[in-house]
């Protein structure tokens, strides 16, 4: 597999302009305005927020570059939730503010704004962090109810870092071996999903589930391994909801040099925990005596 490097620091890598220039001069993701977190595993930042494989659209990679505009995602999942267009509030502040301006608001932890909160695992020993959590608070600010968000994106696979040092130093795009990890779908993204997806489902005030942000592209991966979005059957939002909620580069919007590529949102799909968690287990197998007939094959007894 092979592909080259989409967006670099925020920016397309074929973009020319000074903004585009200083954001990889000086290793600054444009999204939330500090230093890129995205890095080799020798520690250099790397930049890569999509990458494109030969023969399809490009692919968002790192999960910041999801909460461009704003962090416009998490205001278009409030409003899913909870029926309003209410101020998002760093975490620890919020209660302050809801009693001050006498508003309902919405208590956000997560990274960079009041902290992640942990879901422990059944041991009571170590556990999955949930990206964010959204509390809608009322005039008073008590909490009325809250849910959860997973963002995820996708891993890499091959190397990347040739087309790195062509960007750097010339600001040209060359072709990388870099892939995308398709086989992390089964391996860790849904069953995180599910395992969390359940665990939120006993919480009382939790009556909305799981909202689930990824890319176009990861959706549609996932639906492949679940057997398709036609079986995951829509159901109204609930305790036990899982929702998808996905979103793309705009292509059909050109960026002038120096602007980012616009997102925009493709789907909102809620399904429940209970569904994903059947189709994950629904597993198709091959024929039988799949096994034998390649040892056969390979002792050249076909």
């Amino acid at each position: 597999m092979a592909g080259t490097i989409w967006e670099f620091f925020g920016y397309r890598s074929n973009d020319e302009s000074t903004k585009a220039r200083k954001a990889a001069e000086n290793k600054t993701c444009p999204i939330i305005k500090e230093t890129c977190e995205k890095t080799f595993n020798d520690g250099i930042i790397s930049g890569v927020c999509s990458l494109k494989p030969i023969n399809t659209d490009p692919v968002i990679c790192c999960p910041i570059r999801l909460y461009s505009d704003n962090y416009k995602i998490l205001h278009d999942i409030s409003f899913k939730a909870f029926g309003e267009h209410l101020k998002l509030i760093p975490g620890r502040t919020a209660i302050f503010c809801a009693k001050t301006e006498n508003k309902s608001c919405v208590a956000v932890f997560g990274k960079r704004w009041g902290g992640e909160l942990r879901l422990p695992q059944k041991s009571g020993s170590g556990g999955y962090f949930v990206d964010w959590v959204l509390a809608k608070l009322n005039s008073e600010g008590k909490l009325e109810e809250f849910v959860a968000v997973e963002v995820q994106t996708i891993d890499t696979t091959g190397n990347y870092r040739n087309g790195f040092s062509a960007l750097k130093d010339k600001r040209s795009v060359v072709k990388t071996t870099a892939g995308l990890n398709w086989e992390n779908v089964s391996k860790r993204i849904l069953p995180q999903l599910i395992y969390k997806g359940q665990v939120l489902q006993r919480e009382e005030m939790c009556k909305k589930g799981l909202f689930f942000v990824c890319p176009e592209p990861v959706f549609q991966r996932i639906m492949k391994r679940l057997g398709g979005q036609e079986g995951l059957i829509r159901y109204a939002l609930q305790p036990a909801s899982v929702t998808f909620v996905v979103y793309n580069h705009d292509l059909a919007k050109e960026a002038d040099d120096g602007e980012l590529v616009p997102l925009k949102k493709i789907l909102s799909h809620s399904t429940t925990v209970y569904r994903v968690q059947e189709a994950f287990n629904n597993v198709t197998l091959p024929e039988e005596n799949v096994y034998r007939n390649a040892i056969l094959k390979a002792l050249g007894k076909e």
